[in-house]
């Protein structure tokens, strides 16, 4: 299997803020962000694409019919979405710290179930296929077809793309521009 990860540009979002399924607009315009990355990948393959906004319009600049699909929508975090980090509830985050794949954020869901969300989208894509996701989707990208232990360390970068091949890492976050973009 040969997968393109790409992780969406900057959501107009302020820094510490807790965001995951809210359907952020982008802060930068996408157009840029498709110039950069198209010499990086392949035109004759299907793009899936995650339903929120900050993903799709960057499809859509990427291939002329992305494929849209819920199970890669970013993990929601329920009552914390939009809320600050440093407001939230100590003890819940604690919890979460301690067990983040089976803790459920209030009104949320679990690591384990955006997990399991993904894994039973990547077992019908085909060996071949362009994604743009969020940085959670694409850490269980990275541990279910890459075998990466440390997975949900792992960085990507805003607007860049990583290239899963033969079950490993062929290469990271190549393409991104986002640092080189001023912000308004």
């Amino acid at each position: 299997m040969r997968l393109w990860l790409i992780r969406h540009p900057p959501p107009a979002v302020a820094p510490g803020i807790c965001y995951g399924a809210t359907d952020l607009p982008l802060a930068e315009d996408p157009a840029v962000h498709a110039a950069a990355l198209r010499p990086l990948l392949p035109a004759d393959v299907p793009l899936f694409a995650s339903p929120l906004e900050r993903c799709r319009r960057l499809a859509a600049l990427l291939h002329p019919a992305p494929i849209i699909d819920a199970r890669i929508r970013e993990i929601d975090f329920g009552a914390w979405e939009m809320q600050p980090w440093d407001r939230l509830d100590r003890a819940l985050l604690d919890a979460w710290a301690a067990d983040p794949f089976r803790f459920v954020p209030p009104g949320g869901e679990a690591v384990a179930a955006l997990r399991a969300r993904v894994a039973a989208f990547l077992a019908e894509l085909p060996d071949e296929a362009v994604l743009v996701a969020h940085a959670g989707v694409i850490k269980v990208c990275a541990a279910e077809l890459a075998g990466e232990a440390d997975w949900f360390d792992l960085r990507f970068d805003y607007g860049a793309v990583s290239l899963i091949e033969e079950g490993r890492f062929a290469w990271k976050n190549r393409g991104s521009i986002s640092a080189n973009i001023p912000r308004p």
